[in-house]
């Protein structure tokens, strides 16, 4: 595939209809000669018909892979895997493969698998909702995000450049990383955030409900994502999560201890170390940035 990768000739066909997915469709619509979709839920399929987010919509990825030039994996992680297991059987290739799972080490070693006819890249837009489904899609989702592309050794520059366009139709910015990074950073950054949002759910008694304000709901607004995804996530980058969570328990027990002893004074010093910290990191994060 050395012929430069254009969008707008391609076929590009979107396998997936949740909310990224479906976000994906959105955002994709009229940027390419054919825009493709299917999702094994057939209620799925018929909002997205009825929502006309595609020029075709089908329940079984096999009506739709032949003949596609992009081929966007949007589903739960280890579905995404499934479905690079099962791509050499649908698909005739050759063709551009890229996921946009939420942990990138196993799906970039499944992509290892695939036959040479397919040219894969590993990719995770640093967006979402809590909310899930097609019926939360929205065009909007990827404007101003990260679009990290995790390439494998194989990816070649035809893949690279279909990476940057699809980046740059749906309003991101790409930075390319090693698969291993992203799910080091993405523990922290994405997972962690998860699981202290759920603790501190299970952790309030609901007879404090009349007391819930901004602050309980933006903490608490990741409980409520898709159970299924945050299964896959923590499952496929398990280690990397606990040694996050390892952290985030010793500055616990920190704290605790702090306030067991009442030291004012430590615990004025790290509030003040937080609140640095929290500005450096926000300060820092990457918007509009591409590292090639």
């Amino acid at each position: 595939m050395s012929a430069p990768f254009r969008l707008e000739s391609s076929r590009v066909v979107i396998v997936g209809l949740g909310l990224m997915g479906g976000s994906l469709a959105f955002a994709l619509k009229n940027q390419c000669k054919e825009l493709v979709a299917c999702d094994p839920d057939p209620r799925t399929v018929a909002l997205a018909r009825q929502m006309a987010i595609a020029d075709q919509v089908e329940t079984e990825s096999g009506a739709v892979l032949p003949g596609a030039d992009l081929v966007l994996l949007a589903a739960p992680v280890r579905a995404i895997i499934e479905l690079i297991e099962e791509m050499p059987y649908l698909h005739p290739g050759p063709a551009v493969v890229i996921d946009i799972g939420s942990t990138k080490k196993d799906i970039c070693t499944a992509f290892g698998g695939l036959p040479e006819r397919f040219d894969p890249l590993g990719g995770h837009p640093m967006c979402g909702k809590a909310a899930a489904g097609l019926v939360h899609a929205d065009a909007n989702l990827f404007q101003k995000a990260v679009f990290a592309f995790t390439p494998i050794e194989r990816t070649s520059e035809h893949a690279r450049s279909a990476g940057e366009q699809i980046a740059r139709a749906i309003g991101a910015s790409p930075l390319w990383i090693d698969a291993d990074t992203h799910d080091r950073w993405v523990a922290a950054t994405s997972h962690l955030p998860y699981l202290s949002s759920l603790a501190l759910v299970l952790a309030t008694p609901l007879e404090a409900a009349p007391l819930v304000g901004p602050g309980f709901r933006s903490s608490s607004r990741l409980a409520g994502s898709s159970v299924r995804m945050m299964e896959d996530v923590l499952m496929t980058n398990r280690d990397n999560v606990l040694a996050a969570l390892g952290i985030f328990q010793d500055y616990l027990q920190i704290l605790q201890e702090i306030l067991i002893q009442q030291d004012v004074t430590r615990l004025r010093s790290l509030m003040h170390e937080g609140a640095i910290h929290q500005t450096s990191l926000n300060s820092s994060a990457i918007k509009g940035q591409s590292d090639p």
